[in-house]
């Protein structure tokens, strides 16, 4: 494998409890840092519900960046929970609280503890769109096909 300059970006943080745990990678080239849970007793998320699980850090992400919360693979397919709203987005001028709604898809009622990874955040840039009305859209070979208009295979 051929060396790799990977670029980084200082995302500031505090801690709002003192039992929060700093986001980390799990290896070198983990795209997404793993978000842990921080909460005064466990939890427990019955079936087919959601919880607000608390991360006790705030960050300030940088302008032109956004902090995209996803599942974490392990604990979405072991034990049923993932992010309710499916991708959280932590705005750059956000700085409460980064919080998980975490959804139990099991058919079991799910304990979730103090520093257990709940989550994997990925910064990544995002661009404004400038939203123009026009009277006619260009032409493409799809035009206006939609679910499942390219065919199953």
């Amino acid at each position: 494998m051929e060396p790799v300059t990977l670029d980084t970006v200082k995302v500031e943080f505090i801690k709002l409890d003192k039992k929060a745990t700093v986001p980390t990678y799990g290896t070198a080239f983990s795209a997404g840092a793993d978000l842990y849970a921080c909460m005064d007793e466990p939890i427990t998320i019955r079936a087919g519900e959601t919880a607000l699980i608390h991360t006790g850090i705030a960050m300030a992400i940088p302008a032109g960046l956004a902090g995209l919360i996803y599942a974490r693979s392990g604990l979405a397919c072991k034990k049923g929970l993932a992010p309710a709203n499916k991708v959280g987005v932590i705005d750059s001028d956000y700085r409460g609280e980064i919080m998980v709604a975490l959804h139990n898809h099991s058919s079991q009622d799910i304990l979730v503890e103090s520093g257990e990874r709940v989550a994997q955040m990925i910064v990544t840039p995002y661009l404004v769109a400038a939203y123009t009305e026009v009277e006619q859209l260009d032409e493409t070979v799809r035009g206006s096909g939609g679910f499942g208009s390219t065919g199953a295979k």
